[in-house]
């Protein structure tokens, strides 16, 4: 058994998430962590809002409302669906935490104290019209080292370069088109250049692996060739104060140094309340422990960099040596597991031009295991995808609906009809030991497909099997075993069935938590399969307001393995568990995007 950290990127607060958040690291990691935990492993999912920064401060502007107040009322939103499609967080929290606050603060001590913050005064970009501080990413100019337009102060997109706000050839404000204003200002910088050759030395490690998908380990290994020291430091009023200098209120720290800190801040958290306040070093200290964090594929650099960066940092590992603050040893990534871009209908979402599909919209009208398996069978995972309602709907009908829910409810049916308990098997024949054998077979393949982040080919190889399991319903004909002398038969087959389903029930787990719940009770049974995360209203742990956080108790699930069945469990009449879609719905949801648009 290994002790695992699953450390899923915190969700912006700036407004409601979309789809493509959550097919880049909602879906993936708690595909993987409930997989895990069902493997044995002692896991802890980890994540929560990241609310600092200046896009919080614009967008509450546009609404009239305090930064906080912003704050507040997205945070609950996201809480809230990401419940609804099943995330089991072991704590989701947020940054506006007093928690988080002194976590950060602390690590920026540690960091500074070791020598890897320097000050430097920089060339600060500005809004003439506001006076407010923009930041890099909401800078737009030419790329001076490919040409690409639309490069970001920050990073460009098309090369992959780190850039500064004053590197653009031509930059403009992505909120009001007007040129910025760079003015001199004092800043803290991270001293990656000290940090670089541990970092390097680290990275080919994880090459060396052969773990990491390709596209993630040449990335982070090529921004290594130009890497220079960067600012952590901003000069904004909303946000973490920069210890030694709460005498400037407009000086906080950078948004990116505060979030990825999150994963240890919530990992501290959840220690507090679990009533042994130390229990987070068992995955932050212990060094056979393993870390998996999930993204898209824009925030490689800063898991990948930043964040290691700033450990190595702590830990005093880097050029100017050190010793490590008071979290110890900190363990770096294991994996940074990056999904690529989800598109819709062929476009970039893009929530400002009406192409967008929030989460909330469509776990109102739809079930969430069907997008859970949409993104699953279909999502961003290596390559970008491309989002169709009528993809949407041909998967929800042609593979949930009438292959996995059709094998579950006939199953159930038959058995109901016939015996209404699950019978014992008689003499097996060559085509039932054959699909028992290749079902059993499937948690090998299937385990290490999730465990390799491979979920794509896993569930494919789980309805691939689903597809065997109805071709033995065909190949055996139960409904055909009507004569007195054939029941034996009968008995067997349904027997075979109820274990089929049993077992691919519980490989669908990862995947599909709250119908796995229904099937198990379709054939009659009381066990939780896959437990599902909770809202709870909390007080914060230092005297700050109470805010929901996402926990659960994700212990009692069962293993990854072949469970036979049990006979004599009592069978009534199913219900069909999915709902089939109506063709017309790919229709009338573009007419809603294209409405929106317009709008």
């Amino acid at each position: 058994m290994s002790t695992v950290l699953s450390a899923v990127a915190w969700p912006y607060a700036n407004g409601p998430r979309h789809i493509g958040h959550v097919a880049g690291f909602g879906v993936p990691s708690d595909v993987f962590s409930r997989y895990m935990r069902m493997a044995g492993h002692d896991v802890l999912m980890v994540s929560g809002t990241d609310e600092h920064g200046t896009p919080i401060l614009v967008e509450a502007d546009h609404q009239g409302v305090s930064a906080a107040e912003l704050a507040d009322r997205n945070n609950r939103l996201i809480v809230e669906d990401l419940v609804a499609l099943g995330l089991s967080y072991d704590l989701f929290t947020r940054t506006t935490t007093r928690n988080h606050h002194r976590v950060v603060q602390d690590m920026f001590v540690a960091v500074r104290d070791n020598g890897y913050m320097i000050e430097q005064t920089t060339s600060g970009a500005i809004s003439p019209s506001t006076g407010r501080t923009l930041p890099d990413r909401y800078i737009e100019g030419t790329c001076p080292i490919c040409g690409a337009a639309g490069a970001r102060g920050d990073q460009c997109d098309a090369c992959g370069n780190q850039l500064d706000p004053t590197d653009l050839i031509d930059p403009v404000s992505r909120i009001n088109g007007e040129t910025p204003e760079f003015i001199e200002t004092a800043h803290w910088f991270l001293d990656l250049p000290a940090l670089a050759g541990e970092l390097g030395r680290w990275l080919d490690e994880r090459e060396a692996t052969g773990l990491w998908r390709p596209n993630v380990i040449r990335f982070s290994q090529n921004i290594l060739e130009d890497i220079k020291p960067r600012a952590m430091t901003r000069d904004i009023d909303w946000g973490i104060v920069v210890p030694g200098w709460e005498d400037q209120p407009n000086k906080r720290l950078y948004v990116w140094f505060d979030a990825v800190i999150g994963y240890l801040s919530a990992s501290i958290e959840w220690a507090r309340r679990s009533g042994d306040p130390e229990a987070w070093r068992t995955w932050w200290n212990d060094p056979d422990a393993l870390a998996y964090y999930f993204m898209g594929k824009d925030n490689i650099v800063f898991h990948s960099q930043i964040w290691p960066a700033e450990m190595i940092a702590q830990n005093g590992r880097g050029d100017k040596g050190g010793r490590p603050g008071r979290f110890g040893e900190l363990n770096l990534p294991t994996e940074v597991v990056s999904s690529e871009f989800l598109t819709m209908e062929g476009k970039k979402f893009s929530s400002s031009k009406g192409v967008v599909i929030y989460v909330r919209d469509v776990l109102d009208r739809y079930q969430a295991d069907a997008l859970r398996y949409y993104i699953s069978a279909a999502g961003p995972e290596n390559q970008d995808a491309d989002f169709t309602w009528a993809d949407f709907v041909s998967r929800t009908n042609n593979e949930l609906v009438a292959g996995w829910g059709n094998l579950v409810n006939r199953t159930a049916a038959m058995i109901a009809k016939n015996v209404g308990e699950i019978p014992a098997a008689g003499d097996l024949e060559p085509v039932d030991t054959a699909l028992l054998a290749a079902i059993r077979d499937g948690f090998r393949s299937v385990g290490d497909l999730i465990e390799a982040h491979r979920q794509r080919a896993a569930i494919a190889e789980i309805m691939r099997l689903v597809g065997e399991a109805n071709r033995y319903v065909s190949e055996t004909e139960p409904f055909k075993l009507k004569a007195e002398e054939q029941r034996p038969r009968l008995l067997t087959v349904l027997h075979v069935l109820a274990q089929a389903v049993t077992d691919l029930n519980t490989m669908l787990a990862p995947f599909l938590p709250e119908s796995v719940n229904a099937v198990e009770k379709a054939l009659g049974g009381d066990r939780i399969i896959a437990p599902l995360p909770r809202i709870e209203e909390v007080e914060d742990l230092d005297g700050g307001p109470s805010y929901p956080i996402i926990t659960g108790d994700y212990t009692q699930v069962p293993a990854w393995e072949h469970h036979p069945v049990t006979v004599g469990q009592k069978v009534a009449k199913p219900t069909p568990i999915f709902q089939k879609l109506d063709p017309a719905v790919a229709e009338e949801e573009l007419e809603r995007l294209a409405a929106k648009a317009e709008g």
